[in-house]
């Protein structure tokens, strides 16, 4: 039995975001009015409506910074304004008070860990060693023999270090050679960072999603990662390794408390971070702890997982029990960096119940929860064959790693017109034969739609608080998953056949069912079939 308490305190309930249903956007990928394949902000802003109607409280949307797009922006060239293959800051500042007419906080993504090498604090720190931005990025002489200075390996495959003739050193970049490591540590660059911060805080954004937060200080005296021991899959030079020296520093943590005293004082700000690795579920704790740093860290015990099964969920439980000074977590089954969760985990089984069930699952697990584009019409990992990929990891890696294009698929708004509604042209991923049937407008028109049941589903976080806050105790595991939510006027339990086969199942005395998908025959509960009850106030 695991039991996990809601944090206490004088405003745990009335904070906006604990609890709360974030809805993310691909910028790219959702919908594009410039008739150029690309989507941009007015595409965005032209849907919240529909975003809107699913019953969320938030978007989140990926950058849309100048940016060369060596990495689909996540390599920014300029923290305050918009590229132009997105929009201006004038379709943002439209965009914003649309979603905030509607109701919708807007979280943006802060990628305080890299720029892009177009970046011009990084154009100006590689031209020698003695100007003013000289020390903001992660700088090292070569070794005797001319090698890199440490062997710390990219994310995306080989060393994490490139030559630069001007300067006559080497740099450091966790991800792309074009995405080079700030020097996180500097006080300069934490000030400029700050400042990127308050710009769109000062324009009326309500938070920050920090992406690979844990990468943005190392250690200073670059010491080699040690091996991991051997097992596991390994694609990447990066898998061999325990990052201990090139993320994680504790000096993080002083900066992220700058973070939050920053957006504490505009007053309702989110905060939440991206944390992935060996050791996120130490960090994700570490970074939201006692209320100091982060509001929220952003799980990625889901994302890479092969199969979903009762364990995984109890795990869930395990890192988050409700300790004192405890943060708060952030969960997700999909997002722009891993395969759509009813692919990885349909196994041969229906699809669509899948989705249904995961969106139930997800919706009554204790946390945050983060709903992916396309995620309430079910959509499955898109097919893009060989020669349309752009993701740089899954080129370089293919066919061993299937790579994020995949995921990034366009959104499917209309099935009978050209390329479902996304853009007049073609898109810059091909749209997936599966996905104009399963159009914004198809399952409109059907009540009985992945649409409808995610709108059913999303209402119940607001219908039932202890969905939010309450405190999670896991029952069973196997062979069906059970847990109960308990907050401070209802207690709930939810029960899921996350398996194969029919199990057993009959509804518990003093309990009456306010949610169900497949329910099967009386007494039975049919694989992908999800129960939520609500135990009567006698």
């Amino acid at each position: 039995m695991i039991i996990a308490s809601a944090t206490s305190g004088p405003d745990a309930h009335q904070e906006w975001w604990r609890g709360a249903v974030v809805y993310q956007v691909y910028p790219r990928s959702f919908a594009d009015t410039h008739g150029d394949g690309i989507g941009d902000l007015k595409g965005i802003t032209a849907h919240l409506d529909h975003v809107a109607s699913l019953g969320v409280d938030a978007v989140w949307i990926s950058p849309f910074y100048p940016s060369p797009m060596k990495d689909f922006g996540y390599d920014v060239a300029d923290y305050c304004d918009v590229d132009p293959v997105f929009g201006t800051l004038a379709d943002f500042d439209a965009l914003l008070a649309k979603a905030h007419g509607l109701g919708l906080k807007i979280i943006l993504d802060q990628v305080w860990s890299h720029t892009s090498d177009q970046h011009p604090w990084f154009q100006a720190s590689r031209q020698d060693r003695t100007n003013a931005f000289a020390d903001w990025y992660v700088w090292a002489d070569a070794k005797a023999d001319g090698s890199p200075p440490n062997n710390w390996q990219s994310v995306f495959g080989g060393p994490g270090w490139t030559w630069d003739a001007r300067r006559g050193q080497y740099y450091q970049h966790n991800f792309l050679a074009e995405q080079p490591q700030l020097n996180g540590r500097h006080p300069a660059v934490q000030e400029a960072l700050l400042a990127v911060g308050k710009f769109w805080l000062d324009r009326g954004v309500d938070g920050f999603r920090l992406d690979a937060v844990n990468f943005m200080i190392g250690d200073p005296g670059l010491r080699d990662n040690p091996p991991l021991p051997p097992g596991g899959k390994r694609t990447r030079p990066f898998d061999f390794q325990d990052k201990i020296h090139n993320q994680s520093h504790p000096d993080i943590l002083a900066f992220l408390k700058r973070v939050r005293a920053l957006t504490d004082s505009y007053g309702g700000r989110f905060t939440v971070a991206e944390v992935a690795g060996d050791h996120a579920a130490r960090e994700m704790k570490g970074y939201t702890a006692g209320g100091r740093h982060l509001n929220s860290a952003y799980g990625f015990l889901y994302l890479y997982a092969e199969r979903l099964t009762g364990q995984r969920i109890e795990a869930g439980a395990e890192m988050w029990p409700g300790e004192p000074n405890e943060g708060w977590p952030s969960w997700t089954f999909s997002n722009h960096d891993a395969p759509r969760a009813v692919s990885r985990w349909a196994e041969g089984r229906d699809e669509r119940r899948l989705a249904e069930m995961l969106m139930l699952l997800l919706v009554c697990l204790r946390g945050n929860v983060f709903v992916y584009y396309g995620e309430e019409l079910g959509l499955p990992q898109g097919e893009v064959p060989f020669e349309r990929l752009v993701d740089p990891e899954a080129v370089a890696n293919w066919p061993q790693t299937l790579g994020r294009d995949g995921a990034r698929t366009p959104m499917p708004w209309r099935a009978d017109a050209p390329f479902a509604g996304f853009s007049t042209v073609e898109p810059w991923l091909p749209i997936d034969a599966r996905h104009p049937g399963m159009a914004v407008d198809v399952q409109e028109a059907n009540p009985t739609s992945m649409l409808h049941a995610t709108r059913r589903i999303l209402a119940l976080r607001r219908a039932h608080p202890a969905l939010k806050t309450g405190d999670t105790t896991v029952l069973t595991t196997e062979p069906l998953l059970s847990f109960s939510r308990e907050g401070d006027d209802e207690t709930l339990l939810a029960v899921f056949n996350l398996g194969h086969e029919t199990h057993v199942w009959v509804k518990p005395e003093g309990y009456s069912i306010i949610d169900a998908v497949y329910r099967g025959e009386a007494g039975t509960l049919p694989p992908l079939g999800g129960v939520l009850l609500r135990k009567q106030v006698i």
